[in-house]
Formats: structure tokens, sequence, C-alpha cells
């Protein structure tokens, strides 16, 4: 025993010493390498020359997505691949949250997108204060706090993403309230502001707010929260939720309510499961939304029904969940619905608004819809009638071998390009030398692995893509000159395992990541892989950008986006792509921005052939989607930069603002 134990130890020390010289020849190559091939863009620009000339006023950057159509599109060309180069710092505004929070920073999160109203800038912070800034300078003009209730702590953590904004027609210019604001609480309340003092409106609601959800509609106050921007059709204000995932198999439900702009008075709700005898929840709407006035028509991206990796105990109809379901923006009836995922069990989440757009085909002009999935399908669909306009075919699937689940026979594939890898082969892992790839291999071993749509199993199954997408949040922006699409994609392989209840109750210890799926019979266990070295398993790139022509339905180029730079010793940087969350802006100087990645860079690609053209190193991860306007003769591009607590991103208060040196 003594003998065999000296000689595992020995054994040890060879295989470290191994892996210690591979790793060290690797990173000395992969430095090497970098220095010539991965350093961030040079400037090749003549800086003594003039700047571009002065761009007309443009403030109708009016909704998170730009406008309610959700493109996620300025107009505004004046920064352009010619010039990207010379971008420069026009102000920094600190929104004081970082010395205010203190610890409390560590359990949120900065994903607000501005947006203008009453000519000023407006945003939220994650702690749901709202502030008003002079567009040019980044002055403080106004602040409103909502005083969130700081017992609420959800699972998700705080953030607000940002503010919508409503004008009233009938009130005199200038009047109070009759530019308002909507901000949504993460204690499930709504407020209203006037754009120009940032105070309650008293008329709306209960002297300027209302409780959106009840607690007495969640299991208790860390299940649910809203950081989701509010949307606004028309008259109506519409706000959804979110839903900490697998936490009970009946979870407090999904219902998205509509309000009022005027008074407040709840309108209509829209409820994922219609009836009293459904035992399951969620289905919940947590991200954007986007709505087509013209048409009366409000289109829900929804989540998957509770719990998210175990449907055996789901009762009654679960069509409006992993949907898009387009309802009408006056009754909330529902107009159609087109799902994207059947008895989701993967958490493959519609997880964002769809943008809307107009389709060339055959000389006609077809009104149109695209949005991603976590599953890495885009579809693109006719959004008067939710028809597919690229095809989207039924195809077998693998089956469940858990007692007690059911499984769809069949699930819709769009026929348009995958926007992540769908399929892993074991023979693919990744490592930095045979050993860490030879470890890595070993945690596949007896796991299920056939392809998209593996079902969980109590082994274990891979899911490619992972929980995290594919797509993700920060949704598409897309280029109505062009019909161009551009989008950020996360590319993992998670292994799911299932953990019947007994034996989980069992466990003194439970498992890191573990989802309890209260009330259900297993909990759920999701693992991230990565070898010893602390680099994933599956191949790179780990995140990437890439455009689509809509009207071809080709894929024009990809790219990988973000590098390792935050996590790689000595500070590295392997052209690998990194996790992301947060979405594009393209404008019509044929640029898209994209910040999102760990490695805390805004970045600049031209979309006509995806070249990485201009970078710049924020002093905080930004984990959200920049804007822009132009005002006084020149563009800007704004960005807020914070960091994310569950990705661990280095934490800030910033808000940057970008524009080409003064003429």
């Amino acid at each position: 025993m003594v003998e065999g134990t000296a000689r595992a130890g020995r054994l040890r020390r060879v295989l470290m010493v191994v892996l210690g010289i591979g790793v060290v020849g690797v990173i000395g190559a992969v430095g090497v390498i970098w220095l010539l091939q991965f350093r961030p863009p040079q400037n090749s620009i003549d800086w003594e020359k003039s700047a571009p000339a002065p761009v007309a006023d443009n403030l109708d950057w009016k909704a998170v997505g730009g406008d309610i159509g959700q493109a996620r599109y300025s107009p505004i060309g004046q920064i352009t691949d010619k010039n990207v180069g010379l971008l420069q710092v026009a102000w920094t505004y600190r929104t004081g949250e970082m010395a205010r929070r203190g610890e409390a920073i560590n359990r949120s999160k900065f994903e607000a997108t501005p947006i203008i109203a009453d000519n000023k800038l407006v945003l939220c912070s994650p702690f749901n204060r709202a502030i008003a800034l002079d567009p040019v300078t980044g002055r403080e003009i106004w602040v409103f706090d909502a005083r969130i209730d700081a017992s609420h702590k959800p699972v998700n953590n705080l953030g607000c993403r940002g503010l919508a904004r409503w004008v009233d027609k009938t009130a005199p210019v200038g009047s109070l309230c009759a530019e308002r604001l909507f901000m949504a609480t993460n204690d499930l309340r709504m407020v209203a502001l006037d754009a120009r003092t940032g105070k309650l409106c008293p008329g709306w609601g209960t002297n300027g707010q209302t409780i959106v959800i009840p607690l007495s509609m969640t299991h208790d106050p860390v299940e649910v929260h809203i950081n989701m921007a509010p949307a606004v059709i028309g008259d109506v204000v519409v706000i959804g939720s979110s839903i900490a995932d697998s936490q009970w198999l009946a979870a407090a439900r999904g219902t998205v309510h509509a309000y009022d702009a005027r008074t407040g008075a709840l309108r209509w709700t829209f409820d994922p499961f219609p009836s009293p005898a459904n035992k399951t929840g969620a289905a919940n709407v947590w991200s954007a939304i986007s709505g087509d006035p013209e048409r009366d028509l409000v289109f829900l991206p929804t989540s998957s029904p509770s719990p998210d990796f175990f449907g055996g105990q789901r009762e009654g109809d679960e069509s409006f969940a992993s949907a898009m379901v387009a309802v009408k923006a006056s009754t909330g009836k529902v107009a159609w619905v087109f799902q994207t995922t059947h008895h989701d069990l993967w958490d493959y989440d519609v997880p964002d608004a769809p943008a809307m757009f107009t389709l060339n085909r055959g000389g006609q002009k077809i009104p149109a819809l695209a949005f991603t999935t976590k599953s890495a399908f885009l579809f693109v669909l006719n959004r008067e009638t939710g028809q597919p306009l690229y095809p989207v075919i039924e195809k077998p699937v693998p089956q469940s071998d858990v007692p007690g689940e059911r499984t769809s026979p069949t699930q819709p594939f769009s026929s348009l390009p995958p926007l992540a890898p769908q399929n892993f082969d074991v023979k693919d892992v990744f490592g930095f030398t045979p050993i860490d790839r030879a470890m890595c291999r070993k945690q596949f071993d007896g796991i299920r692995n056939e392809g998209i749509f593996t079902p969980p199993s109590i082994r274990g199954s891979i899911l490619y893509p992972a929980t995290a997408g594919g797509g993700e949040w920060g949704g598409v922006a897309i280029d109505p000159t062009t019909n161009r699409l551009v989008v950020n994609t996360n590319n993992f392989v998670e292994i799911m395992k299932l953990i019947p209840r007994a034996e989980y109750e069992k466990m003194k210890v439970k498992p890191r990541m573990t989802a309890p799926q209260r009330g259900s019979a297993y909990a759920a266990q999701t693992v991230l892989t990565f070898s010893p070295l602390g680099v994933p398993c599956s191949p790179p790139p780990y995140g990437e950008i890439q455009a689509i022509d809509l009207d071809t339905g080709k894929r024009a180029w990809r790219k990988p986006l973000g590098t390792s730079s935050d996590r790689a010793p000595f500070g590295i940087s392997f052209n690998w792509g990194s996790i992301n969350f947060g979405g594009p802006l393209m404008t019509g100087g044929g640029l898209a921005f994209v910040a999102a990645t760990t490695d805390n860079r805004l970045r600049a690609f031209r979309v006509k052939d995806g070249k990485e053209l201009w970078a710049f190193d924020l002093p905080a991860s930004a984990q959200a989607a920049p804007m822009s306007y132009a005002i006084g003769g020149r563009q800007y591009v704004v960005l807020a930069a914070g960091g994310h607590g569950m990705l661990g991103t280095k934490k800030g208060d910033y808000v940057i603002a970008w524009a080409l040196p003064k003429k």
C-alpha cells in the first residue's frame, strides 16, 4: 500500500513536469504567434487630417433597440471604416454605484442601453436609479432613485436593461409628464417619470407607480424580479418578468402585463398557461419585447416551462413556451404563435425580441421579423402571420430514457445556417497537451451524445449549444438598407445530469451548479467542461460574431469575438473568442459595434467583410449593448461598462461616449 502510494506520487510528479514543460512551450509559442498575428488592430490613418464634415442632429434612439422594432440600427454614418480608428473618448460618467453599494455590486449586472428622451440621454443603474445626462458633455441633469427593497436579492442578480419612452399627444407640450419614462424595478414595480425633471407622474397608477407582480404570486422574493426595459406600443406599456430557472416544478407564472400609458390602468394580461389545472410555470418573457404599432402587434419571446430539465410532471398545453407569440397590443388576444422548441428540456429560451425588417423576395416586400434562440437556430417569420419565410423542417430527435419523461418525437430545424455548432464529436476535444485532451475526453465517458436535442439523462447528456447559447439576450442587429443581420453568439459544451429526488435529498453537500427543481422527481446538475488547466474541453472559438444576408439566407462571414486576455496566464491573448452577453449596434457608416466579451473591450467590425478595425480597452467589462446618436455635428457611440456578477467580470459603474475629434 505504501509502495503503491509512493509510485502514484512519483507518477503525479512526472506528469506535472511533463505538463509544465508542455504548457510553458505552448505559452511561449502562442505568445510569439500573438505578437505576430493577433495584436490589436493598428491605426493606419493620418492623424493630422481634419475630422469629417459635421453631421445633422439625430436623436431618434427612443427605445433600447433603437425603436420599437428592435433592429439596433442607427442610420448615422459619420463614423466609417475610413475614420473609426480616430475615435476618442468624448466624455465619461460614473453612476457612483461602486462606492454606494459596496459588496452588493457583486450581485449586480450593468446591462443598460441608454435611450434619448426630452433631448437627454437616459439610462438606469442595476439598482434602479434612473439617470438623465447631457448627451454632449455627459453632465448629470437629474436622478430618480426607485429605492428598491434591499432585502430583494434575486437569484439572477440585480439589473436594469433600460427605460421606455412615451409621449402624450393630447397634453400641452412641456407640461408635466407630457413626455414620460417607464422603468420596471427589481422588486416588481413599475414607475412613470417626467422625462424633463425625473419626478414621478402623479396621475399614473398610484402616485406614479404600480405593483406589477405581487409577492403572493411567487414562492419567495428571490424567485422573480424584473430587469428588462418595458416596451411601448401605441398607448400601451408592456412588461414581462425574470423567473429563476429550475427552482420549482410549479414556478411563478410567466404572465405578461400591459398598462395604459396615460393612466396606469391594467389593460390586459397574457398568461402562457391559461388553464388553472396546469401544474407548471415560467414560460416568461425575461428579455426585450418588440412591436408593430401599424399592425397592432406585440411580439413576446417566451422561455422554457418549469422545471427546465424534466418535463414528466408538467401538465397542460405548453404551446406558448419557448416560442414567439404575437398578441394584439390593444387587447392581448393571441394573433399567432410559432414554437421554436417542443416540450423544451434544454432551457432553449427565445432570449430576445425579434427584429423587424422588410424582406425582399420576387419583387415583393414582405413584413418580416428575425430572431435567434439559445439552440443557435435563426428564424425569419412573416410578422403578420407567423409563417416561416425560410423553410422550417420538423425532424426526428433522440428520445428520453428517463423514467416518467415524455419527449417530443420531432423538433423544428431552421434551414438558415446555424449560428453556433450543434453537434459535438468527442474526438475533437481541446487541450494544450495530449494529457490535457485525454483528461477532457474522460469527462465524456458514458455520456449520451446524439447531437442537438439529446435529452437530459441520469448518466449525463451533452448539451451543445449549452444553456447560455447559441444566441443570447443581446439579440440581432439589422441594417435595413442592405438586410444584413449581425449577431454575436456563444459556443460551449455542457453536460446535463438528472439526480433522482431521493438521492439528491440524501446528499449532505449538494454538487456545484445544481438546480433543485423542487417538487419534481429530479434535481438537475449542469457542468461546463474544462481541462485541468482551465481551458474549455470544446474547441474554440468560444464566442463569435457573424453576418447573415437575409435576402438570400446565406452567411456572409463569421469571426471569433473576444480573446482570453482576461483569463489566460501572463495576460497572453489567445484569439479564441469568449463567452459574451450584450448585443451589437449597426450604423449607417457600415460598422458593427459590440462589447459583450469578458476581455473588457469595445470593438468595431466592418459589416461588409467582418474585419475588426478598432478596439478600445474598457475600465470595466461591458455586458451591455451600445447605442448611437448625433448632436452638435458629431456622432456619438455610448456604452455602459460595469461588469456582470454571475460572469465574474470586472466591475465598474462607467458610462462612456466616443466620438471623432472635433474639426
